[in-house]
């Protein structure tokens, strides 16, 4: 995939936190695509949550400081987003977000622009403290995503994804999934209870569908500058979208990484086949409401 190099980025809609700690913590709240089965399966394996270097991201020492200015300052133009890593999920945050914003608009409703918060180790939040082995996630007590940028080398290495940058897409167009939920209320349908049908792996295969609804569109959405910021999304990498999708269903992580037991009555994200089907969904019919995964007895 390749970004329009002439098109404007919005670097408003991103916080970077790496290097200058989180937020204070007022409690509440819930965590997104990978959250408590990463953090689960980190502490089994004795992980302790702490992501290698090199991903391509840049890196922040504990004792460093970001400059507020700092991504905006290199983040200008699609042309950023395909040579640097930070502006690539500058770039996604911006399509993604002018996806729902004109989805919702043709619905009469208003969408509420989300911030995504960079952090690296751990980070504040009103749903509370989390770390780096929890993965990306929507906080929906702020209503933010959270992620350290690491965990798409974390998703490689440790989960043996086949990594890319549209498995950074579809990462991000998750989390912005569950945003979605938690304005129209979905969120609400969903109880502590987990099992194959129930409200949790019901909410992730949705956000999952969401996501390959927007990749369907992405090369038609423009952003604020008036271009779409995506020229072209190839096969390659909606398979590699895919693949990301299989590594984090709940089968996969309790057979590959949890032990070899499968019990499925603990499934709180879905199957790697059912991830895999709902987001083929999204991205087949590019329409959400296609995406209904609560009405229905058939979630694959």
């Amino acid at each position: 995939m390749q970004f329009n190099e002439s098109a404007e980025l919005d670097t408003s809609q991103v916080s970077d936190q790496r290097g200058v700690g989180g937020r204070v913590a007022l409690g509440g709240g819930g965590l997104g695509i990978v959250g408590l089965i990463i953090y689960f399966v980190l502490s089994q394996l004795g992980g302790g949550g702490q992501l290698p270097a090199g991903s391509g991201f840049s890196d922040v020492g504990q004792d460093q400081q970001v400059g507020a200015g700092a991504i905006a300052e290199k983040c200008r133009t699609g042309a950023d987003a395909n040579r640097d890593a930070d502006c690539r999920a500058v770039a996604f945050i911006n399509s993604i977000q002018a996806y729902w914003k004109d989805q919702f608009a043709r619905s009469g409703r208003t969408y509420e622009l989300a911030e995504t918060n960079f952090f690296s180790g751990g980070v504040q939040t009103r749903c509370g403290n989390a770390t780096s082995a929890v993965g990306p996630f929507y906080c929906p007590a702020d209503a933010e995503v959270y992620i350290d940028l690491n965990f798409f080398q974390e998703l490689q290495q440790k989960f043996g994804a086949t990594g890319g940058p549209f498995v950074e897409a579809y990462v991000l167009a998750h989390e912005y999934g569950h945003h979605v939920q938690n304005l129209l209320g979905t969120s609400d349908r969903v109880g502590q209870d987990s099992g194959p049908t129930s409200g949790s792996v019901r909410l992730e295969l949705q956000a999952d569908c969401y996501a390959g609804a927007w990749a369907n569109h992405a090369t038609s959405t423009p952003t604020a500058s008036g271009q779409p910021l995506i020229t072209d999304v190839t096969q390659e990498d909606i398979a590699a979208a895919l693949d990301a999708a299989a590594r984090i269903g709940d089968d996969y992580i309790q057979e590959e990484l949890g032990g070899g037991h499968v019990d499925t009555t603990q499934f709180t994200h879905g199957s790697s086949a059912q991830r895999q089907k709902w987001y083929t969904t999204g991205y087949q019919t590019g329409d959400p409401a296609r995406c209904n995964t609560f009405d229905t007895n058939n979630l694959g």
